[in-house]
């Protein structure tokens, strides 16, 4: 495992809500429906999460409150890499248009968040994507240690399932220890689930979000791979719970299944596909 954090990941000193389960609902609650009625005077921060299959748009106010938030169903990337630049440039450009219209305010600064596997020069393209959509000022950071941001785990493994890879950290006393990543996430469950059930990909995950007791039985296997690839990325962080975060596992059971292939405690969260994009946007300048 590499040994040290981001460069650019600053510490944890970002105002907002403590109890990480009261700000994702919030967040939830916000997702889709515009600005928030009230909007406190002083700098919006911007948080831009290009995901397998959507991309989310993520502003919170000074106070660390979200009083903005949208997505776009969009697949410009694949294994944490942006591989239709132009598409995810004129995803983000659209959700960016959409927030400066209902907040009435210009949004100059973002943040954006790659896989910690991800080499320096593929991680950058979510950089220039937010450029090209319009974003003057743009920071970047690894998507465990955005998920950390709200979590503020001091001692434990944070793990982020996204599409198409699983990132981990391990935290201690607060601190940044150890952050890999390894392929395989929801996307390959969907691709068990479709081969399990006969049914398209896009069937599958629909059906893995819409009816999660039928699909947890079919992609068990699938979630014990994901399991496996924790495993091996915490040799030596045994003694420590995992967090688990990210849409790529958001299925009730999931947690349990990952739980008892560590043998150690794991913390699932409601809401967990919006863990990483709130961090992402706890980072902005």
């Amino acid at each position: 495992m590499t040994s040290e954090p981001a460069a650019d990941v600053a510490p944890l000193d970002v105002p907002g809500p403590r109890d990480p389960s009261l700000l994702l609902a919030a967040t939830a609650e916000r997702l889709g429906r515009g600005a928030a009625a009230h909007v406190a005077a002083g700098p919006l921060r911007v948080g831009v999460d290009l995901g397998t299959a959507t991309t989310v748009v993520l502003v919170l106010d000074i106070d660390g409150a979200p009083v903005w938030a949208d997505s776009l169903a969009a697949h410009p990337v694949r294994d944490g890499v942006v591989v239709d630049f132009h598409g995810a440039a004129r995803a983000v450009r659209t959700l960016r248009a959409r927030a400066e219209a209902d907040l009435g305010r210009p949004l100059p600064a973002a943040a954006c968040a790659a896989p910690p596997g991800v080499p320096a020069a593929d991680s950058r393209a979510c950089v220039h994507v937010c450029e090209a959509a319009g974003f003057d000022e743009v920071t970047l950071t690894d998507e465990v240690s955005a998920a950390q941001r709200v979590l503020e785990v001091r001692d434990g493994v944070v793990v982020d399932v996204g599409g198409g890879s699983t990132g981990v950290g391990v935290f201690r006393a607060g601190a940044l220890v150890a952050l890999d990543d390894r392929p395989g996430g929801g996307h390959h469950v969907d691709l068990v689930l479709a081969g399990g059930l006969g049914i398209g990909v896009e069937d599958a995950e629909r059906l893995k979000r819409e009816d999660p007791t039928t699909a947890l039985p079919v992609v068990v296997p699938a979630v014990e791979r994901v399991a496996e690839s924790v495993r091996r990325m915490t040799l030596g962080a045994k003694d420590l719970p995992v967090h688990l975060v990210g849409g790529g596992l958001m299925l009730p059971g999931a947690a349990a299944v990952v739980e008892r292939w560590l043998d150690r405690p794991v913390h699932g969260y409601p809401h967990a596909l919006l863990v990483t994009p709130v961090g992402i946007a706890r980072s902005a300048p």
